[in-house]
């Protein structure tokens, strides 16, 4: 199945799970999974939250990301890196660069049931 994201419109998400600024969406989804193409303009973040009953993956296409990890870590992520949240685990996600980060995730969505 191919999913043009080209043909998705974006959602604007402002403060995102309590986030900073908006951040830019293009979701799709199904019984499965969710997977998304997400755009942080600079300044812009993900809030700190936990994923009760999923797992977060998110493969980095452009840009410099930071993540706030589980453990409290701060890990700078660049293009070609991935972060992994387990399920149970929080994570937050924010672009402190100046130019636009750009991620693509994949949120299982069979934990959840």
């Amino acid at each position: 199945m191919q999913i043009n994201f080209n043909e998705i419109e974006a959602k604007e998400l402002v403060n995102f799970k309590g986030g900073e600024k908006s951040v830019f969406m293009q979701a799709f989804s199904d019984e499965n999974n969710k997977v998304a193409m997400l755009r942080f303009p600079a300044g812009a973040s993900i809030g700190l939250h936990r994923h009760e009953g999923t797992s977060e993956t998110i493969f980095v296409l452009e840009g410099t990301g930071e993540m706030l990890e589980d453990d409290g870590s701060l890990v700078p992520l660049k293009p070609g890196d991935v972060s992994y949240c387990p399920e149970g685990c929080q994570h937050s996600l924010r672009n402190p660069g100046e130019n636009e980060l750009v991620v693509f995730a994949v949120i299982p969505e069979v934990l959840a049931r």
